[in-house]
């Protein structure tokens, strides 16, 4: 194993406890033919557990200084040495099965990695991700607390979450100064209900716009500021945090259908 000092532009802190990482890997539970992306595999503490242990295995690493040792150590393994915001994941050979997506990842890149893999939820079985405790909770967070917000609403729109156990900073070289923590995210699939998903995504951002004002004020102070509601459609005096994701959909419907409402005058 190469003896790396971690890049602090890539975000890079690695595990050093393999207890940890065994525990990681008995929660993400793979299987003989399961086709697994691992997401920075980085001096390969993950890689070790989960080489031999999947049909499939692929190592997305942008750091180009691990490559080579990776591929030594683990030659069954195909490692792409590429940003995975810009790897195509409809391009993984994966056959029939969907994908599975494990990593620890760089937690200033955590909303455009969960935004990818809702984008291709097609292509996508789960996800088990290291992120930021304090981001674990805003993704399982549930309506009417403290850290419910756009996260929230969108991931449990598509997928089922669950904060699996929170890591200190011990456990990583160099220390973060933060809590760490496992969620998995499984995504589902739901029945055609009408809603226009990227209108749904649009409207739950400009909700949350203003977190401490009325919807009827953060909607006004969005693109949808000229689309106007009546109280018996929908109740605007409330704040986003108050909402449902069954509320959020309800939003949505009304908000497409004033657009097309509008497109027709």
């Amino acid at each position: 194993m190469l003896n790396l000092k971690p890049l602090k532009r890539f975000g890079q802190n690695y595990i050093t406890d393999n207890n940890i990482v065994e525990k990681i890997v008995r929660e993400f539970n793979p299987h003989k033919d399961d086709a697994v992306i691992e997401i920075g595999p980085g001096t390969g503490a993950l890689t070790s557990f989960l080489a031999g242990s999947v049909k499939k295995l692929y190592g997305v690493e942008i750091d180009k200084r691990v490559i080579d040792d990776l591929q030594r150590r683990f030659p069954q393994i195909v490692f792409i040495n590429k940003d995975f915001l810009k790897l195509d994941l409809s391009e993984i050979e994966r056959q029939s099965k969907k994908i599975r997506i494990i990593g620890n990842i760089p937690y200033n890149i955590t909303s455009p990695i969960l935004f990818k893999l809702i984008e291709n939820r097609t292509f996508v079985q789960d996800a088990m991700l290291m992120v930021q405790l304090e981001v674990a909770k805003r993704i399982t967070a549930k309506e009417k607390s403290k850290d419910y917000g756009i996260l929230g609403v969108i991931l449990n729109y598509f997928a089922q979450t669950k904060l699996c156990f929170k890591i200190s900073p011990n456990v990583f070289y160099p220390k973060p100064k933060v809590f760490s923590a496992i969620v998995h995210i499984n995504f589902v699939e739901r029945e055609p209900n009408d809603v226009d998903y990227n209108l749904f995504i649009q409207v739950v951002k400009a909700a949350f716009g203003n977190r401490r004002k009325t919807l009827k004020n953060s909607l006004g102070n969005s693109k949808f500021a000229s689309i106007e509601i009546e109280t018996e459609e929908f109740n605007l005096q409330r704040r986003a945090e108050e909402l449902t994701i069954e509320d959020f959909v309800l939003l949505t419907k009304i908000i497409k259908s004033k657009l097309n409402l509008y497109a027709k005058l």
